[in-house]
């Protein structure tokens, strides 16, 4: 089973979770360095898989904000620009704003409460679904369906082919 899937469904070992924090926050101060000389890490500069790592690498920096804070501001700047993701960035920049504090704006955050995985606290709910359309994204309910039909089906075998979404710890991106 990927890293990602017994991430999200709570089957790390500590070694395992230990070998992540510190693996997440080395590439937190790798990618802090490359904004810093170099802007965000967009396509252009470090092709296209370099580009989905510095985001991962952003999304995942949960224990070290200043590096999410910058990395979201970054991302944001390229997104205008047009050489980074929109999808992408309302993922990173909603996961800031939990991770600061403050409750998200696109709802692309959810976590794993009593009765299955829930959406985080999103700023204005009922304007929720027009942000989400206003950055390509569905609507907030059909994405918690999709995320709750996702993880209740049997994890695919070891040798299928899988992408890492955005997860750490009980939080999920979708």
């Amino acid at each position: 089973m990927p890293r990602w899937e017994r991430r999200a469904r709570q089957q790390l070992s500590d070694q395992e979770i230990g070998g992540g924090r510190h693996a997440d926050y080395a590439n937190a101060n790798v990618l802090r360095r490359i904004i810093s000389e170099h802007g965000w890490p967009d396509a252009r500069l470090v092709g296209e898989d370099g580009a989905r790592a510095a985001y991962l690498i952003a999304l995942h920096a949960d224990t070290y904000l200043i590096v999410q804070q910058v990395a979201d501001r970054a991302m944001h700047g390229a997104v205008q620009r047009g050489t980074a993701p929109v999808g992408e960035w309302v993922r990173l920049h909603d996961r800031h704003l939990l991770n600061s504090g403050v409750m998200q704006l696109f709802g692309t955050q959810y976590r794993l409460g009593a009765d299955g995985w829930e959406l985080q606290p999103v700023r204005e709910p009922d304007r929720l679904d027009a942000r989400r359309a206003g950055v390509g994204l569905p609507p907030a309910a059909e994405a918690l369906n999709n995320l709750r039909r996702r993880f209740s089906a049997e994890p695919p075998s070891a040798g299928a082919a899988h992408d890492d979404p955005p997860t750490a710890n009980l939080t999920v991106a979708a």
